[in-house]
């Protein structure tokens, strides 16, 4: 079944519709958010938000056409809005409570264990540069992070971009080119070394 299919189905609660459109676009959700900030560990409970909220709203899409924009509007919303919730808890927070995982115990005696276990996409060569892109991605500024991921990682276009991020075309090519810059600036030296 296609996309659209599936969208239109959904609005007239077809729950295997549904099912199979939450499916589909699991991935999509967890890879966003995972570029938007992949130091963040909530982003399974973030995922499933977004998929909740969805799958809720999904009757008030005026028109199907445009799902793929408006699901990447509701990723991004509710992750700006965790974002800003998550830096005012942050600000109440002692710096002599230790920190513990939702179920920890102060005593846990793994409690302060890093798991350093390399991905296996980080043995090879590929694995290396994907990391290093990673990297670059990370370090960029929030500005430029969300417009990389939306057009690179996403493929939406321009309007679609500016749409979600508020600015103007201009703004989001300017922001592009800008990130696109820092990203090379970030990866050349690790080709030049590889001899690329």
């Amino acid at each position: 079944m296609e996309m659209l299919e599936l969208v239109e189905k959904s609005q007239q609660e077809d729950r295997f519709a549904l099912e199979e459109l939450v499916r589909r676009n699991e991935r999509i959700v967890y890879s966003t958010l995972y570029h938007l900030d992949p130091n963040r560990t909530d982003i399974p409970d973030l995922a499933q938000e977004v998929l909740f909220r969805m799958a809720r709203a999904i009757k008030n899409l005026r028109n199907p056409g445009t799902f793929k924009f408006w699901l990447n509007q509701i990723i991004t919303n509710l992750f700006y809005d965790e974002l800003r919730r998550k830096t005012r808890r942050l600000a109440t927070i002692s710096m002599d409570t230790p920190y513990l995982t939702p179920g920890e115990e102060e005593s846990s005696p793994t409690r302060d264990i890093i798991d350093l276990a390399k991905m296996p996409e980080e043995t090879t060569l590929g694995g290396e540069l994907d990391t290093k892109i990673k990297e670059a991605i990370e370090n960029l500024p929030e500005q430029f992070r969300l417009v990389i991921v939306l057009r690179e990682l996403q493929g939406l276009s321009y309007e679609e971009i500016a749409e979600i991020t508020g600015t103007n075309i201009g703004t989001v090519k300017s922001r592009l080119a800008r990130a696109r810059a820092k990203l090379q600036e970030h990866i050349k030296p690790y080709l030049e070394e590889r001899g690329a």
